[in-house]
């Protein structure tokens, strides 16, 4: 996904940079809001997977601290290190979706 949204992304800036009539500008800007809405989707998918991950990894903690065992503490472990691509996935998709709202604007001007 990320390298489709980068792709992306260079596409339409691209377009962005040339000249083209109203009825190509307003194309693109229906082919961009589609493009937004399934960023959306993508993105709204990650955040309950990483919301998810957050809360089993804050549960496996309470009970490492609370039971103890070597177990809850390898359990805990692996959840942060599943953790931390997704929190940075997520923050790539909510700032690629909010460029793509930037550009969708400038094109709507046009």
């Amino acid at each position: 996904m990320t390298k489709q949204i980068r792709e992306y992304l260079e596409y339409i800036h691209a377009f962005m940079a040339g000249e083209h009539t109203h009825e190509e500008y307003a194309a693109e800007r229906e082919l961009l809001l589609k493009r937004i809405e399934l960023f959306q989707h993508e993105r709204l998918i990650h955040l309950l997977v990483t919301l998810a991950f957050a809360v089993f990894f804050l549960l496996s903690l309470f009970m490492f601290l609370v039971k103890g065992g070597a177990g809850l503490m390898v359990l805990a472990l692996l959840f942060l290190v599943l953790l931390i691509p997704y929190i940075k996935h997520y923050y790539f998709l909510e700032n690629s979706v909010q460029k793509l709202y930037i550009l969708y604007y400038k094109i709507e001007k046009n």
